[in-house]
């Protein structure tokens, strides 16, 4: 599994959680010092998520009633690691808030965002700043976003200003589009897959990281889902019994591939991925008590293909917030 001795690199020497769009890294304190491999192994699997999550927030956007203002843009705070000067030497900024990752197509890529510029201004705020003596590291990241999302829920846009580790520098008006409102983090997990309501959060050694894209997606895919049909808020008022676990699960299963879809990937990956994760992985996300057989589970999400595929509209879009068949009462 490719990103297996890279997780492991990167959990001997700190615990990481990375929310993509602009958001925040914790590291917990750690007397080592993390190698550049690690933090480059760290990179590309924030990278790969940050990816799979802007194809299915973006293109699902129209039909999420609860959305946000994107830009495919995912900041990091070298500040924030154990071993800030190593962070900033390994990975050659010259700042602490860098771009991390730059989604395909976003409006980031277009204004010539690229991993690796420090970013110096947003606006005419100074990101370095951002953050109090007495704060805990993460803090400053998490300041970051929410000023990010204020300036482009006020103006549509952003100005970023930025250097490149070549010394060159720059500074571009940066726009978002609509996306639905959910961030994804890599964590030291383990590995976990599990949706929090306005989070999809993967461990560092989530087997599916090493799946191909688009079944990597597609359990991308069965957690945004958890999200948008609200299953968080819906188990609180009515109780995590298994029954209700089963079908929380079940929906996500067949809301999952209307979200592939949409996304631009083969919705019938989510079937391909159950069917390669389930016969290999006990417990986590598919535990026997409160989860449906593998089996039982692909079937259901093979069931919905046709139905997918009779409502595709010209320009591929598959609207499930009209089609898709609840089983719980919102």
């Amino acid at each position: 599994m490719r990103s297996t001795p890279r997780a492991a690199e990167m959990r001997r020497t700190a615990q990481v959680t990375v929310m993509t769009g602009c958001v925040m890294m914790v590291l917990a304190s750690s007397p080592a010092q993390a190698s550049t491999s690690a933090y480059h192994a760290l990179q590309a699997l924030d990278g790969q998520l940050h990816e799979a999550g802007w194809r299915l927030t973006t293109g699902n956007a129209r039909y999420c009633v609860d959305q946000l203002p994107a830009t495919g843009i995912l900041l990091h705070d070298a500040g924030a690691y154990p071993d800030p000067p190593g962070a900033r030497a390994s990975l050659s900024l010259d700042g602490d808030i860098a771009i991390q990752a730059v989604a395909q197509g976003s409006p980031a890529m277009r204004a010539g965002l690229r991993p690796g510029m420090t970013v110096t201004a947003i606006d005419d705020i100074d990101p370095a700043r951002a953050r109090s003596q007495d704060e805990p590291p993460w803090q400053r990241l998490q300041a970051i976003r929410d000023t990010i999302d204020a300036l482009l829920a006020r103006d549509g846009a952003v100005r970023v200003t930025w250097r490149a580790p070549d010394a060159a520098s720059g500074s571009v008006l940066l726009g978002s589009v609509a996306a639905c409102r959910t961030r994804f983090e890599v964590a030291a997990v383990g590995t976990r897959a599990l949706a929090d309501g306005s989070r999809v959060v993967l461990g560092d050694r989530f087997p599916g990281f090493a799946y191909p894209a688009d079944e990597f997606a597609a359990a991308v895919a069965h957690e945004l889902a958890h999200n948008v049909l609200g299953h968080r808020a819906w188990l609180e008022t009515n109780g995590r019994s298994r029954r209700n676990v089963r079908l929380t699960e079940r929906e996500a299963d067949r809301l999952a591939p209307w979200l592939l879809a949409n996304a631009g990937y083969d919705p019938a990956a989510m079937a391909r991925f159950m069917a390669r994760w389930g016969p290999r992985h006990g417990g986590g996300l598919f535990r026997k008590r409160t989860h449906e057989g593998w089996d039982e589970r692909v079937e259901a999400i093979e069931a919905e293909l046709p139905l997918i595929a009779s409502v595709r509209g010209p320009g591929g879009g598959a609207d499930w917030s009209a089609h898709f068949r609840r089983e719980i009462e919102p």
